[in-house]
């Protein structure tokens, strides 16, 4: 990697992006979470086997491997990226939204309790950032990005057109699959509300991760009116009367 700053164009974000090395999603331990969804009652095959995810991998990067690969970050990528980065730049996306409609019952949720994440969806504007991965360190970061984003193949990797204030580029970005039953778009903004606000999972609480990418929109200047909107009814229902 070079010495060039990551950060130039974004000071402001120094210290807010966990370290790749800190993430618990650098060096995830797909035993221990295996182990960990058996207990939790969860069917087997429920993630793709790691064959086929590689396979799937190096079919999406044909053509790309000898050149830097700008990855677009809507949600928990903004602040815990897991992957080395070379440069980071303010992006927004044209086409596409963020929406609360991957049921979870593993990760920020569980079979008892289910909980959402972020995809985003077909429709509007998303604004993010986007990370540059340097060439050279293409295969093993695409390789723990993968591993991370597409455990199961609830996501499509999709190539988005970004625009930046240092001119448009070309993002891999992690869309919904509309195809997969783990994908539900259309559920109530209330109901997306009282899921999140009571959910929980190994990762932590489902209120904590949509809090997550609130503050980091605001330490951005986006408003999204989607996300504060769902932020404030999901803290009114975990708040005292």
């Amino acid at each position: 990697m070079t010495g060039v700053d990551p950060f130039r164009h974004h000071p402001e974000l120094r210290g807010k992006i966990r370290p790749a090395a800190d993430s618990f999603f650098r060096d995830m331990d797909l035993d221990l979470i295996d182990a960990r969804a058996a207990e939790a009652g969860r069917p087997g095959g429920w993630r793709t086997p790691c064959d086929v995810r590689e396979a799937a991998r190096r079919d999406w990067l044909e053509g790309h491997w000898n050149r830097d690969l700008w990855v677009f970050g809507y949600g928990s990528l903004m602040w815990d990226p897991a992957i080395e980065i070379a440069e980071i730049r303010h992006a927004r996306c044209s086409g596409f939204q963020r929406c609360f409609c991957l049921w979870d019952v593993g990760g920020r949720g569980s079979p008892q309790q289910p909980g959402l994440m972020l995809a985003i969806d077909t429709g509007g504007t998303c604004e993010g950032l986007a990370f540059r991965i340097e060439a050279e360190n293409l295969d093993h970061e695409t390789f723990v990005l993968f591993r991370r984003e597409m455990i199961a193949s609830v996501y499509s990797p999709t190539w988005l057109k970004l625009e930046t204030a240092l001119g448009p580029i070309e993002a891999l970005g992690f869309a919904a699959d509309r195809t997969h039953e783990r994908i539900v778009p259309d559920i109530p903004v209330d109901e997306q509300a009282r899921m999140i606000a009571g959910a929980s999972g190994p990762l932590g609480t489902n209120f904590d991760y949509l809090s997550g990418t609130q503050a980091h929109l605001k330490l951005l200047g986006i408003v999204d009116p989607y996300i504060a909107d769902l932020h404030a009814r999901a803290h009114a229902l975990r708040s005292p009367n």
